[in-house]
């Protein structure tokens, strides 16, 4: 199997998260099912890792039971949301 880059996870996540909108989340998990078949438990770590650079980068936050935490905080099971754009005025 060929090695899944970081830029199709990032690709994959963030394309998930905007399907999904705004108030919805995703696990770390649709992510690497999405793109590890049944070897998806193996892409945990990874997902993790470039779920956490888009968080710095601000493109999504980490949720824990509906609250937005910090990435340090963050023990246990998390979500993925995607950050709202600001309103525009036109």
């Amino acid at each position: 199997m060929t090695p899944v880059t970081d830029a199709a996870i990032r690709n994959c996540l963030l394309a998930m998260v905007q399907a999904r909108g705004p108030q919805k989340t995703i696990c770390p998990s649709e992510v690497a099912r999405a793109l590890g078949g049944t070897n998806w438990r193996g892409l945990m770590d990874q997902v993790r890792a470039v779920g956490m650079e888009l968080v710095h980068a601000k493109k999504i936050v980490i949720t824990q039971k509906g609250q937005v935490v910090h990435p340090q905080v963050a023990k246990g099971p998390i979500r993925y949301r995607l950050i709202p754009s600001p309103p525009t005025d036109q």
